[in-house]
């Protein structure tokens, strides 16, 4: 198949000498597992979130699967979500046997989880609710948790694309039992692999520690250096370690973030003076206020909504290719893949928002040295091929 040598692709990664370095000097060590590295990591993480505790694990869709099976969610129960989300919340759920549920989005303006939609799927088998933080926007968390309160439930927050993101000056990750991010390659804070739970719950936060390796009760480390010659294992757990060079990035990126998260919002705002002449498409999530709540949005990605007069989005996205530019889709409803609709039909009425929203959502390209030339051919592209 054909590679599109990209003029302006969806995303590009901010890497310099410095996580070239990082990197060296963890092959240098010659410990390359689980280590030091990852442990000062997850403090300073811990710290930057202004969460009490953080344990790093392989991935963020590993590290959901560690917080609901910790919180021992399984047959019977129910776990309500967004249906315009990446599909790791719904995979996870189903991997511990309860039941997604999918709750609508507030609105074409604010394509995030609706705390009202929510509280009207809540049934007595409802033990969860995720929360997506979608393309680096906070949801409504005032209300949700009110929601959750109500009705003793526990929120885990999908951070994935929204870290140091704020909701009424609290940084996203800390409103629920446990906060999951991200550090694939495309993200904000970009490891490859990898990701990071944050929780205020000392005895959540050591079973997950535990149950990240295996559930053994010393890790490899302690056993290299002396500290212990054995170890037990207290209950079956997974492969879900960080490993070394991973954690180097990550402290390196972490140093960059609030300097790239900036860098992404002046992107947004550009898009935004460029992109107001083309009226076959709105532009979501403008506003940084929400019902008095202050928010920080981080610029994750940038989606846009496709008019009722604009070209059909397939010849679009086509179109944008042939002049060297990469958009993408996010997402296609969860619902809707072919897995949910035969396990856990859900018919398009009961999500109108999102049933509705969906066809229309296409992303542009952001990233933190995205430049002007490269945003103004992306627009000048899209008016071009508008007819």
């Amino acid at each position: 198949m054909h590679t599109v040598n990209w003029e302006v692709p969806l995303f590009d990664l901010s890497l310099d000498a410095a996580e070239q370095e990082a990197v060296l000097a963890v092959l240098k060590s010659g410990w390359l597992t689980q280590g030091e590295r990852v442990a000062e990591f997850e403090q300073a993480f811990a710290e930057r979130m202004g969460s009490r505790f953080a344990v790093a694990v392989s991935s963020c869709t590993a590290g959901l699967h560690l917080v609901v099976h910790a919180l021992g969610l399984g047959r019977g129960d129910e776990v309500i979500l967004p249906s315009l989300s990446f599909v790791a919340a719904a995979n996870v759920t189903v991997q511990t046997g309860a039941r997604p549920v999918f709750a609508d989005i507030e609105s074409f303006d604010r394509p995030l989880l609706d705390p009202t939609d929510v509280e009207r799927k809540i049934t007595d088998r409802t033990r969860a609710i995720i929360v997506v933080h979608y393309a680096g926007h906070p949801c409504n968390m005032t209300a949700l948790c009110e929601v959750a309160r109500r009705h003793n439930l526990d929120i885990i927050e999908d951070c994935a694309h929204a870290p140091l993101a704020e909701w009424d000056g609290r940084k996203v990750g800390t409103f629920g039992i446990a906060g999951v991010f991200s550090f694939f390659s495309n993200k904000n804070l970009a490891t490859g692999e990898g990701g990071m739970i944050v929780t205020d719950d000392p005895t959540l936060a050591q079973r997950l520690a535990l149950l990240r390796s295996h559930g053994m009760t010393h890790p490899t480390l302690d056993r290299h250096k002396g500290h212990a010659f054995a170890y037990d294992v207290s209950e079956p757990g997974f492969n879900y370690r960080m490993d070394e060079m991973r954690a180097a990035i990550g402290l390196v990126q972490l140093n960059k973030l609030e300097l790239n998260n900036a860098l992404r919002a002046q992107c947004a705002a550009r898009y935004c003076e460029l992109l107001p002449d083309l009226k076959w498409i709105q532009i979501p999530l403008l506003s940084q206020k929400a019902k008095g709540k202050r928010q920080k949005s981080v610029y994750h990605i940038f989606p846009v909504i496709l008019g009722d007069d604009a070209p059909p989005r397939d010849r679009l996205m086509e179109a944008l290719r042939n002049d060297r530019i990469q958009t993408s889709i996010h997402y296609r409803p969860i619902h809707d893949f072919t897995f949910y609709r035969q396990c856990y039909p859900t018919p398009d009425a009961t999500l109108p928002v999102t049933s509705a929203l969906a066809p229309r959502l296409l992303t542009l390209p952001l990233y933190p040295t995205l430049t002007v030339e490269q945003q103004e051919k992306v627009v000048a592209s899209l008016a071009r091929h508008k007819g």
